[in-house]
Parts: structure tokens; sequence; C-alpha cells
């Protein structure tokens, strides 16, 4: 069974940092090792964030102040304490239960999400989950991933190619070539993008070598500096936060009424009542699909993808397990959506510059800006964003995180990776996907020591 990194363990016991300690790992956390990049980056998860947001606040009247004052918090929070771009992004299942059953109600939601943290942070505080987490082949985290990301990126070519009505969940017809949301401009977004990020990879100039005495010299001629200043400057243009941008310029185009709809001061803040009924239903109908996918994605494979990009950073299974826990027992009691970790969020905003907390900071400062200054009113504003804008920056975050899936280096790694991967997207489920793939993942191991032992046996009957 592959290894898995040392850092993902509940971890060893250690003194207890001092303050001034805490302090500075507070500051590494939250820097900015490009204030472009950083802010680029947090554009990269808004392609999920926002779709879902809107379709519940639409469909079921979730209040959208309310959710993002929460989910700003958490964006800081998560940000201060990995270090990396974490994101926080809504847990899929139940939204799509909630936006296709209208009886599945905001108290059916809450209690979906505060059920499914609950199992969370027991798996996370009795280390149940850093145990998954070594168990967990790498070839089937990687088929989760796959699934994933080519679900998103299926996902926003739908949002490009057809308009969407968000609040019955369904595409309404084809896009339009012209117009402020038409396929002319999502086409342009994603080429700006391409030509500004490329592959995502940190490509250099090559330089000249000449030999002198059997000695390679390398000769970096002055087209080829200025060749690599242009790269670096075309690379600095944040083009999530530009394409993002114009987005909001055009929604506001296309309803500029809504402004005047906008009330300033948050939201009111309120208990939400839960009765027993609305437990029975979010338990049966939103916690146990809910659950796998929390496992598998929003932690075990989140945690993963943390370790490739970010070997420094110490994100385990455990402390992932138990912060999406208690960020729902704290928010969804008030009617905050509930949210989790996600691989693709990480992948999005990993792909278009994020490489700090400072990242997702940024983002959640920006949400309780929103939050606290326009709450709910804001919501008419988001249903005039262009949805192929949206579609665009999610195809981007869906195909890198399945760039992830390149690692896989044999043949047996790579059956056990489709197989999950066509089972969890055939079926819409990950939970499925990750069983048949756990039983092609034993099945050859059988057969691979099945193989060991008759060739040991032919070789000692062939020497007695």
């Amino acid at each position: 069974m592959e290894s898995q990194p040392q850092n993902s363990g509940a971890g060893a016991t250690s003194p207890s940092p001092s303050p001034s300690h805490l302090a500075q790992k507070l500051r590494r956390n939250l820097e900015f090792p490009s204030k472009w990049g950083e802010l680029n980056g947090a554009m990269g998860d808004l392609g999920t964030y926002i779709p879902i947001i809107l379709a519940l606040t639409l469909s079921q009247n979730l209040d959208l102040g309310t959710t993002l004052i929460f989910t700003g918090l958490y964006n800081f929070l998560t940000g201060a304490l990995y270090g990396v771009p974490m994101p926080v992004q809504p847990m899929k299942s139940i939204a799509a239960v909630a936006i296709s059953n209208p009886s599945f109600a905001i108290p059916e939601v809450m209690a979906a999400g505060i059920l499914t943290s609950a199992a969370l942070l027991l798996l996370g505080a009795t280390g149940l989950m850093h145990l998954a987490y070594n168990l967990i082949p790498l070839a089937v985290v990687r088929g989760i991933q796959l699934a994933q990301g080519l679900s998103f990126a299926i996902t926003a070519v739908k949002y490009i190619k057809s308009e969407q009505n968000f609040a019955k969940s369904k595409s309404a017809g084809d896009r339009p070539w012209l117009g402020l949301d038409g396929l002319i401009l999502a086409l342009a977004c994603a080429s700006f993008i391409l030509l500004i990020n490329g592959s995502g990879d940190q490509t250099e100039t090559e330089t000249e070598t000449n030999q002198i005495d059997g000695i390679e010299i390398e000769i970096d001629r002055p087209n080829r500096r200025r060749s690599r200043k242009f790269l670096k400057f075309i690379a600095s243009i944040p083009s999530a936060f530009l394409i993002f941008l114009l987005g909001l310029i055009l929604a506001i185009a296309r309803g500029p009424q809504a402004i005047n709809h906008f009330k300033f001061g948050p939201s009111k803040i309120s208990v939400i009542k839960i009765s027993k009924h609305s437990w029975k239903e979010g338990f049966i109908k939103g916690t146990i699909p809910q659950l796998p996918l929390s496992i598998l994605n929003s932690v075990i494979a989140v945690c993963k993808l943390s370790t490739d990009l970010f070997p420094e950073k110490d994100v385990s299974a455990t402390s992932v397990s138990i912060t999406v826990g208690l960020m729902n027992l704290t928010g969804c009691w008030f009617g905050a959506m509930p949210c989790c970790h996600g691989a693709g969020g990480l992948a999005g905003q990993y792909k278009f510059g994020g490489r700090s907390g400072g990242c997702v900071a940024l983002l959640g400062a920006a949400k309780l800006v929103l939050g606290l200054a326009l709450g709910g009113s804001l919501v008419k504003v988001l249903v005039q964003f262009p949805v192929g804008v949206l579609g665009v920056l999610l195809l981007f975050a869906g195909i890198e995180l399945a760039m992830c899936a390149r690692d896989m280096s044999t043949k047996s790694e790579a059956l056990v990776m489709l197989v999950c991967t066509a089972v969890s997207l055939v079926g819409s489920s990950a939970a499925l996907g990750f069983l048949c793939g756990m039983v092609v993942h034993l099945l050859l191991r059988v057969r691979r020591a099945g193989e060991v032992k008759s060739c040991s046996e032919f070789w000692f009957d062939r020497n007695v």
C-alpha cells in the first residue's frame, strides 16, 4: 500500500508554544508572497461558491447575509490556522437535496449540516480519520479527485453553454452568442485566462549553452532576458480577479435597479428552530449522502492535495476533520449554510496564484464586509452576475483538480483510479466509487500475492 505523508497524522505531543511563537506562526500563515497572486487566487473558488449559495437563496430563502458573515469568519480562521489557501465551500450533497426538494427546507438543511459535522468532529477527535487517511490507497484518493474535477468541469461547460435557472437547478436553453452574458464573452474570458496563466506551470525561458574546454557555460542573451521579463510580467496579471471584476461591472449594468434595493446593515441573526421531524429528514436525506463525500473529498483528498502542493505545511486529516466539525456546529444554529473544505477549491485557488493563508483570509474579510454592510440585499446583484463567467472560473478549477491524477505511474494504479472515477461520475456517488475502487485495489493485491507465491513455489521445486 502506498505510503502516506508523515505530517497527516494525529501529531505527537509537544510542549505548548509560547504566545510569541503563535504570533510568528500567524504572521507567516497570513503573509502575502505576492499581493496580486493572493488576490487573484481568492477568486479561484467563487465558481463553486456563488452558484450554490445563490441557488439556495432563491429556492429555499437561505439567509445570504448570515452565510457571508460566518463563511467569512471560516475563511479567515482556516487561513490563519493552516497557512495554505484552504477553501470554504458549501456541502454539495446537502445543497443538491435542498435545491431539488422544496420540502427539504432550511431547518432540515441545518440539521443535516450539524449531524454531518458532529460525525466529522467525532472521527477527528478519536483519531479514526487519521487511520482512514493512512489506510486508503493513493490511487483511490486520486480517483475521487479526478471524479470531482471532471464533475466541476462538466458543470462549468453547462454554465458556459446554457442559461441557468438556479432557483430550480435547471438549464434554461442555449446561451446566446451576443450580450452581457453571451457565449462570446465566456469564450473571451477563457482565452484570456489561458493566455495569462497557461497550463499553470512556472515556465522559464531556456538559456543557450556553449562549451569551453569541455565545460558548459550558460549564455544569457539579451533577447532571452527580455523574454523572461515579459513572461514574468504576464504571469503577474491577476486574470481571475480582473474577470470577476468584469462580471461584477456587467452584473450592475444588467440590473442597475439592484443598487436601489440595497439595505445597509447586517441581516438579523436568530437561532434556527429544528423540530424532531427536521432532525430525522436532515439525517436521512442530507447527512447520509453528505458524510462519505465530506470524509473523502473535504478531508482526505484535501489533505493529500495540501501535502502535494505545500509539503512544508502541517495539514493533518485530524485537524481538518475537527475544524469542519467546529465550523458548522457554530454557524448552522444561526442559519449559515453548512460548509466544508474541498480539494476543488484548493486546486482552483492554487491555479490562480494562491500560495498562503492570506489568500483565503482576504476573501474572508471581503465576505465579512459585504455581509455586515449589505446583508441579504446583495442577492439582487448576484442574480445578474454573468453565469458564463462563473463557468469559466469553475472550469479551470475543475481541470486543475483533475490534473492531480497525472502522477499515477503504473497500470494497476491507473486501473483503480479510473474505476473509482467512472463509478463516482456515472453513479453520482463518491461513496460508491470509493467502495468499487477499494475492491479493485484489494483484488489486485490478492492477485499479486498469488503471483509471488506461485513464483516462489516454482523456484523451490526447481532447486529441490
